[in-house]
This record gives C-alpha cells, sequence and structure tokens, in this order.
C-alpha cells in the first residue's frame, strides 16, 4: 500500500510524541504505514508512507542516491554563487554534504494556502529554488 500525505506545518513526521505535539496520527488512521523518509516539523509537503518495507529501505536507502525535490523559499535574492556552493556541497558540523541540484526559479503558482503563511517581509526580499538533494541533512 502506498499513502500520499500532505503533511502540514508543525506536525511530526512520526506516530507518537512524548511531548504530545501533533504527529501523523492525527491525520492518518491507517494501521502498520511508515513514512519513506520524513520533512521537518516546520517544513510541508509530500510525504509518502508505505506498508512494503522492501519499498520503503530503497526509497530512504543513502546507498541508493535517489534525488529528493524540494520547492523552498530563502531569505535574500538568491545568486548563482549560493547556487554553485550548493551544488559543490555545503561544510556542516558533521562533514561536507553531497552535492546538490540547485537552481533558482519562480514562486509555484500550484501552491496551496498555508497556516503560516510562507514568510512576507516587505522590507526583505525573497528568492525560490528548487532544490534536490541525495540524504536528508
Amino acid at each position: 500500500m502506498i499513502v500520499l500525505f500532505n503533511k502540514p506545518f508543525n506536525v511530526l513526521t512520526k506516530f507518537t510524541d512524548e511531548q504530545g505535539r501533533p504527529t501523523l496520527k492525527d491525520y492518518i488512521d491507517i494501521p502498520k504505514v511508515y513514512a519513506a523518509g520524513r520533512l521537518d516539523k516546520d517544513s510541508e509537503g509530500l510525504l509518502l508512507l508505505t506498508d512494503d518495507g522492501q519499498l520503503n529501505h530503497q526509497l530512504t536507502d543513502p546507498e541508493n542516491k535517489e534525488y529528493k525535490t524540494y520547492y523552498v523559499q530563502v531569505e535574500g535574492d538568491i545568486d548563482e554563487a549560493a547556487l554553485t556552493a550548493l551544488e559543490a556541497g555545503v561544510s556542516l558540523k558533521d562533514g561536507l554534504t553531497k552535492p546538490a541540484l540547485a537552481k533558482k526559479i519562480s514562486e509555484p503558482d500550484w501552491l496551496w494556502e498555508r497556516t503560516p503563511a510562507v514568510r512576507f517581509r516587505a522590507n526583505i526580499p525573497t528568492s525560490w529554488i528548487s532544490l534536490s538533494i541525495k540524504e536528508g541533512r
């Protein structure tokens, strides 16, 4: 079984939480399905859940090196130097990330109304990028 779920903002990508925060259980009442990957609590978007352990492993195992694409709003007017840096790999506390695919895009016109709304600041420009990564860090 495959379940496609549009994970809302502020929802944890798991079914239980000791602190009582919103989880997938608040939205999905299907036994024995597990998320193939995750989105951070403050991220939103498509999440695939399945009861097929082999498929889940194939989709989430870093050795399979499948790109996952995110549409990201960033603060400021992103330039080629920043995109090139993402494509070369970014140095984090735990080492260099794998190279990404990054390109500046227009704000997607198919985005749904969100609560809270995507950040808008009258005096600070924002940019949108398409970011494809092979690892979740």
